[in-house]
């Protein structure tokens, strides 16, 4: 299962009075002379060899490979493998593989299709494809765990088939049909994961929330800012699906800044006016306690109890917490929560700890995190207070998807998008800095300091590396507070930091007490500082596209003009395009796209985040076999199909251990 990431073609067979410069070609030629020498100019052996056909003679050349004119005897027919090149003395054949010819006429190396596979250091492609050629033979034992039925439906061919072609295809038709097969084989265990989700949903029951019209316009009409065409959709199609008596599970995608928390505040408004409580779960607690601000300051108005539990304490709105101790405050808390006198509960994983227990729980919002799994979702139903139904679910999330990509992920969800961006949103600038101007920069920065602003500076590292150029948050920590702003307050921020120090740090910068926040992608996700009006990326080449996107979306959260300044020590021309198409592009989902197309889903998304094997040979751009894998997938009714159910259940296990 060790797959070719590129193949050459030299199943053409030339004559020797056909070549020409330049032409990739395979040659079966008999050895007229061979000898190896030591090169005078490159100081290294070199073997030159003269083969011959019916047709002509021609020159061969290996650099550094003396025991070639060794292995091979003057007399002896082989094939060779290669491109032809033109010096002063003629065509010649330069390091060509090379294959003796069998009398059945069968090959490995040359006169086919060869196979190059991704090595690491010691072996050669010569010898991969030698052991696979070994046991490509043991194809045939394999276990086809596509049932036959399924794979006339979409026409494919046996697996065993496809493994011996994507190793040694002898048509460019069977190199085809194996990676259609294997590509399906990756897309169609996604869709029947999310099938399975969906199908056990579908046989959960939910609690009817409906629709509490009068309070909805008024908590709108009380806004401060009107909501935009796509807010009023999103919260639409969540308020109709949370309306029904099966759960909702739907994914809310929002460009940075889009408005998302506020669409999650008008739906969870309707759960609490239902009687129902609600859960917010964000992946850190530096977003809880944000969530906590910003759902407190939007529902201020609608005397709701809230309430914050996160590991380092807790903490309520809309009512004072009579214990003092630590213990005893979060006993209360959690008291409060239990009978239902908190309807609204916002936390980190904590929340799937023992000792919280929900009142009647009616809908789960999480954020950023793609995959909250089956076992997560049983946790809170057992926990939810009414074991005979599951909650309604929602997953939020600033990470532009593609639809196309959200459709391979996530089959399981329904999807709402916020495109737009509410209105009054400053357009962020965005500039890629050259190294001669750096200096001018640091000028820019001290003139918004100086004028009230915040700056973040993001870095790849969080220590310096001897082997490594890249900038690290420490170094650059140093040399900011020491050389360049030795006037202003320059504070850190990494991943290695104590919980409650990076709380000190961030609350710090948030309260106005560090002008300079210089820190690593921990800032990456939600953190809200409106008065940070510059962002500055060093080795902005590092990061991916859709991450500077939310490195940029730190920044222009208020009325200041914004900026976003990239910087790059890297002279590749592929990075330089790739930040230009940056600068120039707001839209982060346009982005996304671009991302994708160049890098491919695993180094843009990851794997741990998107929660999914780093598909090996499939891709987005691969759309219909997405589209047929999704129906083929719909309609399964695993009780007739168990095996493909333990296939599920086996990949996912490996997807753990991975």
């Amino acid at each position: 299962m060790y797959f070719p990431f590129r193949y050459e073609d030299f199943s053409t067979i030339a004559n020797i009075s056909e070549v020409e410069d330049g032409q990739q070609v395979t040659i079966k030629g008999r050895i007229m002379l061979i000898q190896a020498k030591r090169s005078p100019r490159r100081r290294t052996f070199m073997t030159e060899a003269v083969i011959a056909d019916d047709t002509g003679q021609l020159k061969i050349i290996w650099f550094g490979q003396p025991y070639i004119a060794k292995t091979m005897k003057v007399g002896e027919e082989y094939y060779f493998s290669g491109k032809i090149t033109l010096d002063m003395f003629g065509l010649q054949l330069k390091s060509p593989s090379y294959e003796k010819v069998k009398k059945d006429g069968t090959t490995t190396h040359t006169a086919r299709i060869v196979p190059m596979y991704p090595l690491t250091s010691g072996i050669t492609h010569k010898q991969m494809r030698f052991l696979l050629d070994q046991v490509i033979h043991l194809t045939k034992e394999f276990e086809d765990w596509i049932p036959e039925d399924i794979q006339k439906k979409v026409n494919i061919i046996p697996l065993a088939d496809a493994v011996r072609y994507i190793h040694f295809p002898d048509t460019n038709e069977q190199l085809k049909q194996a990676e259609i097969r294997l590509k399906f084989d990756e897309l169609f265990l996604l869709q029947l994961r999310a099938e399975m989700v969906r199908q056990a949903l579908r046989r959960s029951k939910a609690e009817k929330i409906t629709f509490q019209e009068k309070e909805t316009k008024e908590f709108v009409s009380s806004l401060s800012f009107e909501l935009t065409k796509d807010q009023k959709v999103s919260a639409w199609e969540i308020i109709q699906d949370m309306g029904r008596e099966d759960p909702m599970n739907r994914l809310l995608e929002g460009d940075v800044g889009s408005g998302k928390t506020v669409v999650s505040a008008l739906v969870a408004l309707n759960a609490i006016l239902n009687h129902k409580q609600v859960v917010v779960m964000a992946p850190t607690e530096i977003l809880a306690r944000q969530h906590f601000a910003s759902f407190s300051a939007l529902l201020q108005k609608q005397n709701i109890l809230i309430a914050l539990l996160v590991q380092s304490g807790v903490e309520m709105f809309g009512n004072e917490i009579q214990e003092k101790t630590k213990a005893g405050r979060k006993r209360e808390v959690l008291e409060s929560i239990k009978k239902g006198n908190s309807p609204f509960v916002i936390g980190t994983h904590a929340l799937l700890s023992e000792g919280v227990e929900f009142h009647d729980l009616g809908l789960v919002i999480v954020d950023e995190q793609h995959r909250f799994g089956v076992d997560q979702r049983k946790r809170l139903k057992e926990k939810s207070g009414n074991t005979e139904t599951t909650p309604h679910f929602l997953s939020m999330t600033a990470t532009p998807i593609p639809r196309s990509f959200a459709l391979a992920l996530y089959g399981d969800l329904d999807i709402s998008i916020i495109k737009t961006m509410p209105k009054g949103r400053k357009p962020i600038d965005t500039k890629l800095i050259e190294p001669h101007k750096r200096e001018s920069a640091y000028d820019f920065i001290r003139s918004q300091v100086k004028s009230g602003r915040q700056v973040f500076v993001i870095c790849p590292l969080i220590e310096e590396n001897k082997e490594n150029e890249k900038k690290s948050v420490m170094s650059e920590y140093k040399m900011l507070a020491e050389k360049i702003f030795p006037d202003l307050c320059v504070g850190y921020l990494h991943g290695k930091m104590k919980p409650k120090e990076k709380d000190d740090s961030m609350n710090a910068f948030a309260q106005g007490e560090i002008d300079i926040l210089v820190s690593t992608s921990v800032v990456e996700v939600g953190v809200n500082v409106p008065n940070a009006s510059v962002m500055m990326i060093e080795g902005a080449e590092r990061f991916g596209l859709a991450q500077l996107h939310q490195f940029r979306g730190r920044v222009g959260r208020s009325v200041y003009q914004s900026y976003c300044f990239l910087l790059t020590e890297s002279e590749s021309e592929k990075a330089q395009k790739r930040l230009e198409k940056f600068a120039s592009t707001v839209d982060g989902f346009a982005l996304a796209e671009y991302d994708l197309e160049t890098r491919g889903p695993g180094e843009v998304y990851g794997t741990t985040q998107s929660g999914l094997m780093n598909l090996r040979l499939a891709s987005l751009k691969d759309t219909e076999i997405i589209k047929k894998a999704r129906e083929i997938a719909r309609d399964i009714d695993f009780s007739h199909y168990h095996s493909l159910k333990e296939k599920v259940k086996e990949w996912e296990s490996g997807i753990h251990l991975e």
